[in-house]
């Protein structure tokens, strides 16, 4: 058992407001230079719509993630065949027009305009090339299903739903959406890594994290091309390849990432999880009904002796794994099963993990002109919920929808439970089936409640310390400290060998 420790989060999609305090906290402190303009670390889609870059979520256009061949896997669009025929034109790379092309107005305009008729206005100005432009898109072109014609409906999760559902979504009175939002996922199997043909990209051995060297990085963006979820970037202006960082400055300090610590609706949850990693391959080359619960399976119990002794002889530090021990996450993912890996079929085993959204039950105008849902009862069953079962299970499960209705069934259970916890109104037997068929009791509900609703900014973030001194032993040269191994030992040679 190869142990190891992996900093992982979980967004609780019930509580996503669509605020995007998120993506402008990312954005002032990351990207809010040269070359990084069109690029958001973080950012927040409406769902259904086709995100961004546009269609992100389509391989059949972008060539990311990796694709199961028998016992194993293998990049999708990259590689070294892949990557060789492609070194000089990347048909598989999005256009900036994909993502949008950054611009500003020119508000000097509205002061040195000579005097005239006409009210001056403040033109689009490309910050690529500073020429006038005609804007087409924007970074939340289709927010809050703006636009819906054309990005909304050509939603690639989609593709297991008939037209009649996907026009029942559409109509006015039954219209919904969701908020998606996402960030580099610091994958398990991160396609990005294993595409790079300069080595330029990296997973920290302390806390998975993975990172680019940007001195190493030479530009050839397979990175790009290889990641299925499109977050890793390239910085015209630099020449380098760039993305989401994890703000691990700021976990080194024991600070939540901007984007969590100014989370408005505190849906987002962070912790360490222990993992094998022997595991990997096998798991990510798992048939497809298995493989949801194959890379849940692979996050270790923290408490286990067995796991911990195996974490000791592995290098991972106490108070990792006693942050391992306290993870909201583990909890949202493992013990509570209610989080699951946003497209787990693109094979890369991410480490954010989403709670779908509940949402409001369908509804229609009456004859009289009055609006009426579906049910009599105080919350609606998951079959008359808003959005499809199916398109959830797009997005989260590998299209097996009974994945989703187990949660919502527990999520609902939760709510009657705290329902009759505080008023009272349920009778007991009702109370009790749902609790029975969904194997949760009055305890676990009262932890879900409290982890969902009334956590602490302590109880949200279990970040353990950085122990950087580990992480210089592992990089000190032999010619800087004598007796020391060098670079990437993690066992000192014995006399002999």
């Amino acid at each position: 058992m190869n142990v190891r420790a992996q900093m992982t989060m979980v967004f609780h999609l019930d509580k996503c407001i669509g605020c995007h305090t998120c993506s402008v906290a990312c954005k002032n402190v990351w990207t809010d230079r040269r070359g990084a303009e069109y690029m958001w670390w973080n950012n927040v889609e409406t769902k259904p719509g086709t995100g961004y870059p546009t269609k992100w979520e389509d391989q059949e256009i972008y060539k990311g993630g990796w694709e199961k061949n028998g016992d194993t896997v293998s990049l999708k669009g990259a590689g070294k065949l892949k990557g060789l025929k492609n070194i000089f034109h990347n048909p598989h790379l999005p256009t900036l027009e994909d993502y949008y092309h950054p611009w500003a107005y020119k508000y000097s305009d509205l002061f040195t305009a000579p005097e005239g008729d006409d009210q001056p206005i403040g033109r689009a100005v490309s910050l690529v090339t500073g020429e006038p432009i005609d804007i087409k898109s924007g970074p939340n072109w289709d927010d809050d299903l703006s636009g819906t014609p054309d990005y909304a409906r050509k939603d690639v999760n989609f593709k297991d739903l008939d037209e009649v559902d996907q026009e029942a979504m559409f109509q006015l009175e039954q219209m919904t959406m969701m908020y998606l939002p996402r960030i580099c996922n610091h994958c398990l199997n991160p396609a990005c890594v294993a595409s790079c043909p300069s080595g330029a990209i990296y997973k920290r051995g302390e806390d998975g994290i993975v990172l680019i060297n940007q001195e190493r990085c030479r530009a050839w963006r397979m990175c790009v091309t290889a990641c299925p979820y499109k977050k890793s970037y390239y910085n015209w202006h630099t020449g380098k390849s760039e993305k989401c960082i994890l703000c691990y400055p700021r976990l080194e300090t024991g600070q939540a990432p901007a984007c969590m610590h100014s989370c408005v609706g505190r849906i987002r949850y962070l912790g360490v999880m222990l993992y094998d990693a022997d595991q990997i391959e096998k798991v990510a080359a798992s048939p497809d009904d298995k493989l949801v619960d194959n890379h849940i399976a692979m996050y270790l119990d923290p408490n286990d002796p067995e796991v911990i002794a195996a974490a000791r002889a592995n290098g991972v530090h106490d108070s990792t794994i006693e942050a391992a021990q306290k993870s909201p996450i583990y909890k949202f993912v493992v013990e509570w099963g209610i989080a699951l890996p946003l497209h787990p079929e693109f094979r890369t085993l991410p480490n954010l993990f989403y709670v779908p959204p509940m949402l409001p039950a369908m509804a229609q105008v009456d004859e009289s002109g009055l609006y009426r849902t579906k049910t009599n009862e105080l919350f609606p069953s998951i079959d008359q919920t808003r959005m499809p079962l199916k398109y959830l299970a797009s997005l989260f499960s590998n299209g097996d929808t009974n994945k989703i209705a187990e949660i919502y069934q527990k999520m609902l259970s939760v709510k009657i439970h705290r329902r009759n916890a505080t008023v009272g109104d349920l009778s007991p037997e009702q109370v009790q089936n749902l609790s029975q068929n969904t194997m949760i009791d009055a305890d676990m509900a009262n932890a879900i409640y409290r982890l969902t609703s009334l956590a602490t900014f302590e109880e949200r973030f279990v970040i353990p310390p950085g122990h950087r001194e580990e992480s210089i032993e592992m990089l000190e040269a032999t010619a800087d400290a004598k007796g020391e191994t060098g670079f990437g030992f993690k066992i000192r040679p014995a006399r002999g060998v």
